[in-house]
């Protein structure tokens, strides 16, 4: 598919979105003070996202904005859409940013929350003979391309003194690797939860290694310039991004809830669910000095291995104006 296709399949799928529009009275504030009664903010989401978050906490109602929910397979191909002018705003991982920045996408980081890394996972067969990391060396692993995934798995091979020249990486979307996995067409599987979890239990994949001490566990809100740049749609951001920083803080103590709403969303079992939230409590933190190096290492890092053109300065795709929301978020 050519990427004008792409696009325009993106923007085809954002348009035909499920609305779900917030009904409370009047317009909503923040320090534009622009109404926002009359603003749509486009999300993009991925499984177990902010929608399902935002719902469990019970901040998904009242605002005074509509707001409407494209899904996504994974973080690269929401950016396309957030390139696209498809959707305003969605969350990823700490990777697919890297990737819309080297191919020069027009996208803005605004918010930024930590995680525990053991969610991200190279998993394998309970029944491998693969043992330890130094034993994917000519293995096929299944990886979405530009994912937190990826960078994982870049930095596991790293350590191992292998590099990607050293395995037949595999580039598949979630459903299509756990396809893969399952059926045994491909030896390792590097993956994110809550199909983590799922592979785990239903699946019986064993964990080979976590991304504790490898991956910097950080994920993003990333929004569109031409969003940030409509005073409407700044303002509803603002808001946004503050009820989506509550809710992760709600998370933290609430996981039963959490897990509850989640598998209902998903369609996938409580149990499944039980075990992903546990490593998919996120705090929110600042957009600050160490977490635009800790990407800048990441993207030093793929460009090293030749995976990605050229250099990126992850500076400049990054707008902190919003990192009072952090302290919003508390309130």
């Amino acid at each position: 598919m050519t990427r004008r296709a792409l696009v325009a399949l993106l923007i085809a799928l954002a348009s035909a979105a499920t609305a779900c529009a917030g009904t409370g009275q009047g317009a909503s504030g923040g320090k534009d003070g622009q109404a926002t009664d009359r603003v749509t903010l486009r999300v993009g989401d991925q499984k177990a996202g902010s929608q399902a978050l935002l719902k469990a906490a019970g901040l998904l109602d009242g605002t005074s904005y509509a707001i409407t929910w494209s899904q996504f397979t994974s973080g690269p191909p929401l950016l396309e859409a957030v390139n696209a002018g498809a959707v305003d705003i969605g969350g990823v991982g700490n990777t697919p940013p890297v990737f819309a920045a080297a191919s020069g996408s027009k996208i803005k980081i605004v918010a930024a929350y930590r995680q525990s890394a053991k969610g991200s996972a190279i998993l394998v067969p309970g029944g491998s003979a693969i043992t330890s990391p130094a034993q994917l060396k000519g293995k096929k692993i299944a990886v979405a391309k530009g994912s937190s995934a990826h960078y994982h798995l870049l930095a596991v091979l790293k350590k191992e003194g292998l590099t990607f020249k050293d395995i037949q990486p595999q580039y598949l979307q979630p459903a299509d690797a756990l396809a893969a996995f399952s059926s045994g067409t491909v030896d390792a599987w590097a993956i994110w939860d809550p199909f983590t979890s799922q592979a785990e239990i239903q699946h019986k994949a064993r964990l080979l290694v976590d991304g504790a001490g490898l991956v910097n566990g950080l994920g993003f809100q990333v929004a569109a310039p031409a969003a940030l740049d409509d005073a409407g749609r700044r303002t509803a951001i603002g808001d946004f991004l503050t009820r989506l920083g509550k809710a992760r803080n709600w998370a933290a103590t609430h996981l039963d809830e959490w897990a509850q709403v989640w598998a209902q969303e998903t369609g996938l079992p409580i149990e499944v669910a039980d075990a992903a939230v546990a490593n998919a409590v996120a705090t929110p933190v600042v957009i600050d000095e160490s977490v635009v190096s800790s990407e800048q290492e990441i993207a030093d890092a793929f460009t090293a291995e030749g995976l990605v053109p050229g250099t990126i300065t992850f500076s400049q795709f990054v707008d902190d104006r919003f990192n009072d929301v952090v302290r919003k978020a508390q309130q």
